[in-house]
């Protein structure tokens, strides 16, 4: 981990020390559909990237019996993640029945706490959805309580996110791809119905950026500065 205050290396470029980068989001899907380019842009150069799911994504799968729920969409997740040379972490929590307490407070704090992560990207805490709302809280506690020791971002996803500004971008302009391919490996969430919301959004993100797509993060305050692909 680095000392607070130090300069990050650049996520996009070689460094002599890999960077850990935990991306953590409500329910398999989310962290691909937010940040899957970016994500690519970090693993191609050596960087090692952690999707970490609130939940198994129990409460819906398409048409299948909502008791398959979890192990389809664990699968899914797993797919996504080998698609983008990444690794999926779940912290044991149920779809649509998130909990915010002082126990799993703490419980997430000490799972990110034994990840040792460099950068952390969560999802918005303004969402319409509460378990993005949740996994949101849940991972601005634990930087808190980590000493804000690592650079803590926020992204957005399709539809869900509202009044979101960002403050920095990344050109996922030549991962398109890929990027893709981890969001269509959930294919029991219909991704014919939100991806390419996701592709309005990021192109009306390259045009704010310069690029022909990007990715939008938005860096705490209070937050050490990594530098973005």
């Amino acid at each position: 981990m680095l000392a607070f205050g130090a300069a990050l290396p650049r996520w996009g470029e070689s460094a002599t020390q890999a960077l850990k980068i935990i991306v953590a989001g409500g329910h398999p899907g989310d962290p691909e559909c937010g940040c899957a380019g970016t994500i690519a842009r970090c693993t191609e150069r050596g960087h090692e990237v952690v999707l970490l799911y609130l939940n198994r994504g129990e409460g819906y799968c398409g048409g299948a019996n909502l008791g398959r729920c979890a192990a389809i969409r664990t699968a899914e997740a797993r797919k996504a993640c080998q698609s983008l040379t990444a690794r999926a972490a779940f912290a044991g929590q149920y779809d649509g029945r998130a909990i915010v307490d002082a126990r799993h407070y703490e419980a997430f704090a000490r799972l990110l706490a034994a990840e040792n992560p460099d950068v952390v990207l969560t999802q918005w805490p303004v969402d319409r959805h509460r378990d993005h709302r949740a996994v949101s809280m849940l991972t601005l506690d634990a930087w808190l309580k980590a000493g804000k020791g690592f650079a803590f971002y926020y992204y957005e996803v399709a539809e869900d996110t509202m009044m979101f500004s960002p403050t920095d971008y990344v050109d996922i302009s030549s991962v398109e791809p890929q990027r893709r391919a981890a969001c269509y490996a959930h294919a029991s969430q219909q991704p014919d119905k939100w991806y390419p919301k996701q592709v309005e959004i990021t192109r009306s993100r390259g045009v704010e950026s310069g690029f022909r797509q990007a990715e939008a993060f938005l860096r705490h305050p209070e937050s050490k500065r990594a530098l973005l692909p």
